[in-house]
């Protein structure tokens, strides 16, 4: 790749910082950071070469979006659901096609979108739901074959993105068997309708408004050409819906150590032996994350699926999440009084970095998931409540 894409990534950090006040105040989406990151070709990283793209594998991803959320944690967190719609749509190989019983149409399909991506097209995930969060097996979203296609019914929230995206990755449950969890990627238009419910303490730039859906759409929409696939994916690629996230928050809780040495040199703080601490203690612990999500990335890599790579997995998330919170608030702390009025970044940052934690899969599901691991039990089976 990508050295490329890296590159792009920090040249655009400081563009979408200099945004990010005036995004997070207004609670308006980031429109002339995603223009610069179709510029830049970002939207085809996860694209296999051979269709456009930049063919990044997942360490790749993961250090261009640590780059972006250095910039804007929210455009970062929305660019990384398109990262894992085409990341997931591209790591499907003509092996794990013929073990889903994926057919060749099917595959052209993916292909067609994944071109689109390379070309400048984004994908939005409207998978969670009001009193099923992203727990797939919950969902009330609907679909039934038609002529030509497919009806889906039902309505999705924090669908980041809402509004802007070029389409949307759609988990559904079949009405004819509600244990079937399928998906589909729904162009935006008719059919789709943004509910304007955003308005949150933080990552406020990512309109992750509600979407409410009634539309039809053709049949090679329904992603893989076979029903059922969803749980499938989800236990197969644990990563796009878990650690994919840590990355994001560990660059925002880069940024906020960035931010902190900004406003204590500015005000001649540094020398208080106590802000010093504070500081050093928040690079060793964003180190510390970062090397994790780092591992978890190689391994994602080199094995996925792998039972020690999922552990890994779920030990990036809860590490990124708590640490982005955990340094955010001290470093703002140590900033004092004057850094906790609005408009200033570490305000920003600390409102953004709490999120961390909330994310699915939340860190008290992560910390439930590695401690029925450590136990010896099958922790996508044996836990309280389920996963997806």
């Amino acid at each position: 790749m990508t050295v490329h894409a890296l590159e792009a990534a920090r040249r655009l950090a400081p563009r979408f910082a200099a945004r990010a006040a005036q995004h997070d105040r207004d609670g308006s989406f980031p429109v002339d950071d995603f223009a610069d990151l179709r510029e830049a070709g970002l939207f085809g990283l996860m694209v296999p070469r051979e269709l456009g793209g930049m063919g990044a594998t997942f360490a790749e991803y993961a250090a261009v979006a640590t780059e972006l959320a250095r910039g804007n944690g929210a455009t970062a967190l929305v660019f990384n659901m398109h990262a894992s719609v085409t990341g997931a749509l591209g790591a499907v190989t003509e092996e794990l096609a013929e073990a889903l019983g994926v057919p060749e149409e099917a595959l052209a399909a993916r292909d067609r979108l994944l071109r689109a991506a390379a070309e400048g097209s984004w994908y939005a995930v409207a998978m969670s739901e009001r009193g099923a969060g992203a727990r797939l097996s919950q969902l009330s979203t609907v679909y039934e074959p038609v002529d030509g296609g497919w009806r889906i019914k039902g309505a999705k929230t924090f669908c980041s993105g809402a509004g802007h995206a070029d389409g949307y990755l759609v988990a559904a449950r079949s009405a004819a068997d509600q244990s079937t969890v399928s998906q589909f990627l729904v162009p935006a238009g008719e059919g789709l309708a943004v509910e304007p419910t955003w308005d949150s303490l933080g990552m406020r730039a990512t309109s992750s408004h509600d979407l409410h859906l009634d539309v039809t759409v053709p049949a090679d929409r329904l992603l893989g050409g076979v029903e059922g696939l969803a749980l499938v994916v989800a236990q197969l690629m644990p990563h796009w819906l878990v650690a994919s996230y840590a990355a994001v928050y560990v660059g925002v809780a880069r940024a906020a150590v960035d931010a902190a040495v900004e406003h204590l040199n500015a005000r001649s703080l540094a020398d208080l032996p106590a802000v010093r601490a504070r500081l050093g203690r928040a690079d060793a612990a964003v180190a510390a994350a970062g090397l994790v999500v780092a591992e978890a990335a190689r391994r994602v890599d080199d094995a996925p699926g792998d039972a020690e790579t999922n552990r890994w997995v779920w030990r990036a998330k809860l590490l990124a999440g708590t640490t982005a919170a955990d340094v955010a608030a001290s470093v703002l702390e140590a900033a004092g009084t004057s850094a906790t009025r609005r408009g200033h970044p570490l305000e920003r940052l600390y409102r953004d970095a709490r999120c961390g934690s909330l994310h699915p899969a939340t860190s008290d599901v992560c910390a439930d998931w590695l401690g029925v691991a450590v136990l010896g039990g099958d922790p996508d089976r044996d836990g309280s409540a389920p996963r997806w």
